[in-house]
């Protein structure tokens, strides 16, 4: 342990990286746009520099704390730079602050009011440059890079993708992907994670808004939606509500007075996924073949997988994920005139991933040639949305999900957060309701925000072995273990995004360590208060296989892999 002194008081520090962060734990809000605590620490934006008591100056992000130093983090000299740095990057920055989607929520907006730059005296002489809109996913507008670097070092240091990165020097620098491509020409897997540490616009979820009021307002279209796990515990904190809260309730309300006509939960999907996973599981073992099995339902694990890992495509899970799976069964569903009315059905889902987007357009998310889901929002644009509205949404009454997909299970809803899909697994394989069993199951090791878990398990004496992985950098680091034959597993669990789909491309921004577990615990707290804890005991999913699916549960619950070789 040490001590520093910030600003003439005394602060102790222990294990903490860098300057910036005991300066942060002395309760000092210290301006920065390139540093995030998960990233590599690359000191490109120079906000957070501070002076020493020889007058020297220097990014305390990049410096390590040590015992004795004299820190001023708000000099006279320290604020005259910081409002010429943010200046400067205003200089060379698209000027369209009223109409940029990222206006009132941009970092670069934000600090030049706090730091009060009401003029830029420099004219921008940066080149205009194309916008990139060709992935179904995110948008890149090159016009409001501020070059901090976050979303080159996310794409690399935490995915391992690698889609983007600095091209040219000086004046002509530019974040792109290599060669010039379009991003969709890349191997982007549209996880949005770049999107989710951009402090400005650059880089924006393609929205599916307009089209989404206009078919609410046409009266011979039914439109109906799906709300997946993660979506209720990252929008209440954005109308003033604790972070973390469950709002499924609120949720269905408001999407109802928005004029959707049916909203379901697509915790009932993940059930039906639960059930066929488990069962693949246990055929694969049996046979011994394509082990180990790797989960599916995460679309841009799936996309890295095929582009990186082609040999390992086989072992992915031939279940589709929940949101795919529940669209094929309600498509067949309103097929019914009964149910349609007459009326064109247009089935929405509202994730909290941007992949989400990708994986509609997917050939094996089609079934009989018919798209299952026709739009997806993210979590983010259905707060732009409910805004626009102008519903107090802090204010609504619960309102349950409609029937007969209204009921998900609570194995089915801690989907929503890294190493929910093993732990449903593990219910679904155990025998009966003994509460033992189903705390051993808790603390086995599949819960936590670790990058990679490992579990094993006995099913009728035989020791079963799981991995937990979320982080693409993680599963690429797990997969060349796995291909040089280093460890063995029968199951494997990966997510894109770290911690899950409640940290997903899709999700409110900023979100810090403390929203972050408020969000995990949430889902965790609705599996506590809800009275089915298992997928197979879902006595609506049990209804469906003996009715709508009998036999046609391949068809509507598996990838279309022949009508993916014949686009």
């Amino acid at each position: 342990m040490g001590v520093m002194t910030i600003d003439g008081r005394k602060v102790e520090f222990t294990d903490e990286p860098n300057i910036l962060t005991v300066i942060r734990k002395a309760d000092i809000d210290i301006p920065t746009l390139c540093y995030h605590s998960e990233l590599s620490v690359y000191g490109a934006c120079r906000l957070c520099t501070v002076e020493n008591d020889k007058g020297k100056t220097f990014a305390s992000c990049s410096e390590p704390p040590r015992d004795g130093m004299v820190i001023y983090t708000n000099t006279p000299r320290l604020m005259k730079y910081r409002k010429l740095i943010l200046e400067l990057l205003l200089a060379a920055h698209c000027r369209d602050c009223t109409t940029c989607i990222k206006s009132g929520e941009c970092q670069l907006q934000s600090l030049a009011h706090r730091m009060g730059v009401m003029d830029v005296r420099f004219e921008n002489t940066k080149e205009l440059q194309p916008i990139d809109d060709s992935s179904p996913a995110i948008v890149r507008d090159p016009n409001k890079c501020i070059l901090c670097g976050d979303c080159v070092r996310m794409c690399d240091n935490v995915q391992a993708v690698n889609a983007i990165d600095f091209a040219y020097r000086g004046t002509k620098a530019l974040v792109t992907p290599a060669f010039d491509k379009k991003i969709a020409e890349t191997d982007c897997v549209n996880c949005g994670q770049c999107r989710v540490v951009c402090p400005t616009g650059a880089i924006s979820i393609k929205t599916n808004m307009d089209v989404i009021w206009d078919l609410l307002a046409d009266k011979d279209t039914k439109v109906i939606a799906q709300i997946a796990p993660a979506v209720r515990v990252a929008v209440g904190d954005q109308f003033g509500l604790p972070r973390g809260e469950n709002v499924m309730g609120k949720l269905v309300n408001v999407l109802h007075r928005m004029g959707f006509d049916e909203v379901f939960d697509t915790s009932y999907g993940a059930d039906l996924t639960v059930i066929e996973e488990s069962e693949e599981l246990l055929n694969r073992l049996e046979s011994g073949e394509k082990l180990p099995l790797f989960t599916s339902c995460c679309p841009a694990w799936v996309r890295y997988c095929e582009n990186r890992y082609p040999e390992f495509a086989e072992n992915l899970s031939t279940c589709r994920s929940p949101q795919q799976m529940f669209g094929a069964v309600v498509r067949e569903y309103y097929k019914d005139p009964e149910k349609n009315l007459g009326k064109r059905v247009v089935s929405v889902s509202i994730m909290p991933c941007t992949a989400k987007k990708a994986e509609i357009l997917r050939p094996e998310s089609s079934t009989n040639g018919k798209q299952d889901i026709d739009y997806v929002l993210t979590t983010t644009e259905l707060v732009s949305m409910i805004r626009k509205s102008g519903i107090r949404f802090e204010n609504l009454e619960i309102e349950a999900s409609d029937m007969p997909f209204g009921i998900g299970s609570g194995a089915g809803v801690i989907f929503g957060v890294t190493g929910g899909v093993t732990e449903a697994v593990l219910r679904r394989l155990r025998k009966g309701h003994n509460r033992v069993d189903m705390d051993n199951i808790k603390f086995s090791g599949v819960r936590g925000e670790k990058g990679l878990k490992e579990v094993e398990f006995d099913y009728n004496g035989r020791t079963i072995r799981a991995a937990i992985v979320s982080g693409l950098r993680n599963a690429d680091a797990l997969l060349k273990r796995i291909k040089a034959g280093e460890v063995h597993y029968d199951f494997v669990e990966v997510m894109a995004c770290y911690r899950g789909c409640v940290m997903g491309g899709g999700q409110p921004v900023p979100a810090g360590p403390r929203t972050k577990s408020a969000r995990m615990k949430g889902l965790y707290d609705s599996d506590v208060n809800t009275q089915i804890k298992k997928s197979n005991e879902n006595p609506l999913v049990q209804t469906l296989y003996d009715g709508l699916l009998k036999g046609k549960e391949h068809k509507l619950l598996h990838r279309n892999f022949e009508a993916a070789k014949n686009e």
